[in-house]
C-alpha cells in the first residue's frame, strides 16, 4: 500500500481524496516525491450548481461592505499564520524572497480589496455613474446599476504563484459577490491546498464560496453557463484552446486570459554608465531574471539597450549575474532557487536552444553550473543565461519565443522610436519599463508603446526608493495586456470587480429609481418630516428625506465680507468695471460663499447625533448668484454607509451623504453638492 500523501480536493463543502493513481508532485530542490493529486471522481456539474445555488446566494445577499469586512477578517487570519506556508513554498523551488512575494503578496491583495469596499455603496449592488436625464421635464431618467452575476468564477491558475495566483483573483470575485472554483496547476497545488484548508477551517467564508480542484481539471469548463466567469493564467496556446470551447463561445461566457508575455525593459539614451539610472537598470534586470528563477509572467525577456551601451550593459549585468548563487533556498547566501519541475527545466532549455540559433549566448550555460546544497541532477535547477542579439529587427525569434526561466536577451536600438518599435514586436505584453531621467524621452516611449502593453513602469532616481519594480502587479492597477498577453485584465481596483458584475440600465421616474437603488435620484419625491435630519440618528434617516430651509437674500455686503474673510478678491466678485466681455452681468457672489451660506441655512446648531462634516463631493456652481437674488436649500438624504468600529470603545456611526440643492427665487438650482456627515448610531453595539 502506498504511503504517499493523497492531496484532497474541496468540493460540495467536503474534502475528497482523489481517485486513481493521480499525478505525482516532486520537491523541486531534492527531486523527492511529495504527494499525488488528481481530479478523478469529481462531479464538475454538481460543483458548479452547488456554487451557484449555495455560494452565490450567500455572497449575493451580502453588501459590498460586508464582503469587504469578510476579506479583511480573512486577510488578518492568514497573515497571522503565514509563516507556516514558507516550508512548503521552499519545496516549489522558491527562495524566501520569492515566497514573500507569493504568500505575503497574496495576503496583501486581500487587504487591498478589503479597503476597496469603501468605494462601493453599502448595498449588495453598485449604483454606477450619474443619472442620465431622458426627458424634458425630468420625470423620466436612467441609471446604471451593477449586480453580481448569478454564476461561479472558475479560476485556472499557473504553477509559478500557488498562493498569489489564487488570492489576487479570489479577492476580486468575493468582493463582487461571486463564489469561485479554484484550479491551481498540478505541480504546486499542494501549497494552494494547504492555504485553502486553513481558509475553510476558519469558517470566515460562507458555505459554497470556495471550492478547490488540485488535479488536472479536465472537463472543469464543461458545465459553464452565461452567468459564469472564467479566468485563465498560463500558456497562450492552452488559453486559446479553452477560450474557443463550444460552451464558452455559444454562451458568451466572459473569459479573462493572461498568457505568455515577452516583456521588455528599455535603458534610456542618456542613462550612461556612472549615472543612477544605469545602475538601477542593471539591478532591475538582474532581479527580474532571477526572482522566482525567472518564472514570472512579468519577467524581463527582452533587454533594449542603446547600441553604444551594449558592451557596458553586457559587462555590468554579467558581473551581477555571476554573484547569483543557485541552490537550496533555505541556505544562507542562495539568491536563486529551482524551477518548479524537471519538465520546466527541459522546456526552458528547448526554448533557449532555439533562441541561441539567432542570438549569441554571452553569459551562463545550460549545464555544468554550480548548485549550492543540492544537485542539478536531482533538482530542477538552471543557472541565469544572457543572450545578445545583433539585430532585433532581423533576428525575430526573440519576439516570438519565451523561455520561461532565468534567461533574457540584449537587443540594440538607435533611437526612442526604434525602442518602441522593438517593444511592439512582442505583439502585446503585460509590462514594459523604461529607465530614464529624461521625462521627454519617457513620454515619447509611452506614447509609442502603450498600445501594446498593459502596464509601463517609468523608473528613475526620483521613484527608485519606493518603486515596486518592473515585475510587481499592484492590486489597484490592471494586470493584463493586449494581443499575445491574452487581452484580459485582472485586479485594477474597481475595474476588476466590475468583471464579475452585470451592468443593467434602469429607466423610470426619479422617485422609483431612488426607491429601487436606495440612492436618491435628483428630481425624486421628497420625504418631509418636521424633525430636522441633524436631530436623527443614522438608523432613523431615510433615503429621500428632505429638509427645506428658510431663505436668504444675497447682498453686495455679503460678497465684500466674504472676500475680506477668504482673501478671494477675484475681479468678478469685486470689480464691476472689469466685467465687459465676461459672462457676468454684475458682481457675482463667490461660489464658496453660496456653499458656505447654504451650510448656514441647513445646519442644526445644537448638539445632536451628527458628529462632524466628513467631506464634500460633486460640487458644481451651475448658475451665477447676483446681489438681490434669494437662495434656499433642499437638503436630501442621498445615501447611507454604515461604518464598523475600529476599537470596542469607538462610537458606532455611519456616513450619511446629503444632496445639497441650492436654488434661487425662480426655483432653479444655482449650486449642487454632496456633503458627507458622520452620524452616530442608536445601536452602539455597531456592526461586525
Amino acid at each position: 500500500m502506498s504511503t504517499t500523501p493523497n492531496i484532497p480536493n474541496f468540493a460540495l463543502g467536503q474534502w475528497q481524496p482523489h481517485e486513481g493513481e493521480g499525478i505525482a508532485q516532486y520537491n523541486a530542490i531534492t527531486g523527492q516525491l511529495i504527494s499525488t493529486v488528481g481530479s478523478q471522481g469529481l462531479d464538475y456539474a454538481a460543483m458548479a450548481q452547488y456554487a451557484r445555488e449555495v455560494g452565490n446566494r450567500n455572497l449575493r445577499k451580502m453588501t459590498f461592505h460586508q464582503r469587504g469586512r469578510m476579506l479583511k477578517k480573512l486577510a488578518l487570519h492568514l497573515y497571522g499564520m503565514r509563516k507556516k506556508y514558507y516550508p512548503l513554498s521552499y519545496q516549489t523551488g522558491a527562495t524566501k524572497v520569492d515566497s514573500w512575494i507569493d504568500i505575503d503578496g497574496g495576503i496583501g491583495t486581500l487587504f487591498a480589496y478589503a479597503s476597496l469596499r469603501k468605494k462601493f455603496q453599502d448595498q449588495p449592488y453598485f449604483v454606477d455613474g450619474e443619472t442620465a436625464p431622458l426627458s424634458k421635464e425630468g420625470t423620466f431618467v436612467g441609471q446604471h446599476i451593477m449586480v453580481p452575476r448569478r454564476g461561479v468564477a472558475i479560476h485556472i491558475n499557473a504553477f509559478n504563484f500557488p498562493i498569489w495566483g489564487m488570492l489576487e483573483k479570489l479577492a476580486v470575485n468575493l468582493l463582487a459577490g461571486m463564489p469561485a472554483i479554484v484550479k491551481p496547476a498540478e505541480q504546486t497545488s499542494y501549497l494552494t491546498q494547504a492555504m485553502v484548508q486553513d481558509i475553510v477551517a476558519s469558517g470566515i467564508l460562507p458555505e459554497g464560496a470556495l471550492q478547490l480542484v488540485c488535479g488536472s481539471g479536465v472537463g472543469i469548463l464543461d458545465p459553464v453557463t452565461s452567468q459564469d466567469v472564467v479566468t485563465f493564467t498560463g500558456s497562450a496556446s492552452t488559453g486559446r484552446m479553452l477560450k474557443s470551447l463550444p460552451q464558452i463561445v455559444e454562451q458568451a461566457v466572459p473569459f479573462n486570459m493572461e498568457a505568455d508575455s515577452l516583456n521588455c525593459s528599455v535603458l534610456g539614451l542618456n542613462a550612461l554608465p556612472g549615472t543612477p539610472e544605469f545602475d538601477l537598470f542593471i539591478k532591475e534586470v538582474r532581479k527580474e531574471m532571477t526572482v522566482k528563477a525567472g518564472q514570472k509572467c512579468t519577467a524581463i525577456r527582452r533587454i533594449l539597450v542603446p547600441r553604444q551601451q551594449m558592451d557596458a550593459v553586457q559587462e555590468a549585468l554579467s558581473q551581477q549575474l555571476a554573484k547569483t548563487v543557485v541552490g537550496d533556498p533555505q541556505l544562507d547566501g542562495v539568491r536563486m532557487g529551482a524551477l518548479a519541475s524537471k519538465e520546466q527545466v527541459a522546456e526552458v532549455r528547448k526554448q533557449v536552444g532555439l533562441l541561441a540559433e539567432e542570438n549569441e549566448l554571452v553569459f551562463g550555460q545550460m549545464t555544468d553550473f554550480e548548485v549550492m546544497g543540492a544537485s542539478a541532477e536531482t533538482g530542477a535547477f538552471l543557472a541565469p543565461m544572457l543572450m545578445r542579439s545583433a539585430d532585433g529587427f532581423k533576428a525575430t525569434r526573440v519576439h516570438e519565443l519565451e523561455a520561461f526561466g532565468p534567461a533574457s536577451t540584449l537587443i540594440p536600438y538607435d533611437n526612442t522610436e526604434e525602442a518602441a518599435a522593438l517593444a511592439r514586436m512582442g505583439k502585446g505584453s503585460l509590462v514594459a519599463s523604461i529607465v530614464t531621467a529624461d521625462d521627454t524621452e519617457a513620454r515619447d516611449f509611452v506614447m509609442e508603446a502603450a498600445s501594446h502593453h498593459g502596464r509601463i513602469l517609468i523608473l528613475n532616481r526620483d521613484s527608485a526608493k519606493e518603486s515596486t519594480g518592473h515585475g510587481s502587479p499592484m492590486p489597484l492597477l490592471s494586470h493584463g495586456g493586449p494581443g499575445r498577453a491574452g487581452g484580459g485584465e485582472e485586479m485594477g481596483g474597481m475595474r476588476g470587480v466590475k468583471h464579475y458584475l452585470q451592468r443593467t440600465a434602469l429607466q423610470g421616474s426619479p422617485t422609483t429609481l431612488s426607491n429601487v437603488t436606495q440612492t436618491y435620484q435628483y428630481g425624486g419625491r421628497y420625504i418631509e418630516d418636521q424633525v430636522h435630519p441633524f436631530r436623527k440618528h443614522f438608523e432613523e434617516l431615510q433615503v429621500g428625506e428632505t429638509w427645506i430651509t428658510h431663505k436668504h437674500t444675497v447682498s453686495e455686503t455679503d460678497i465684500t465680507n466674504f472676500a475680506n474673510v477668504s482673501g478671494d478678491n477675484f475681479y468678478a466678485h469685486m470689480d464691476a468695471t472689469s466685467l465687459e466681455g465676461t459672462i457676468f452681468e454684475q458682481r457675482v457672489a463667490h461660489g464658496y460663499f453660496v456653499l458656505a451660506k447654504a451650510a448656514g441655512l441647513f445646519v442644526e446648531p445644537r448638539k445632536g447625533p451628527v458628529l462632524l462634516n466628513y467631506g464634500l463631493e460633486e460640487c458644481r456652481f451651475v448658475k451665477p448668484v447676483y446681489p438681490g437674488m434669494t437662495i434656499g436649500v433642499r437638503l436630501t438624504v442621498k445615501e447611507k454607509v454604515a461604518q464598523e468600529k475600529r476599537e470596542p470603545e469607538d462610537i458606532a456611526k455611519g456616513i450619511v451623504k446629503f444632496l445639497v440643492d441650492v436654488y434661487d427665487e425662480t426655483g432653479e438650482s444655482v449650486a449642487i453638492a454632496t456633503i458627507l456627515t458622520m452620524v452616530k448610531m442608536l445601536d452602539q453595539n455597531g456592526i461586525d
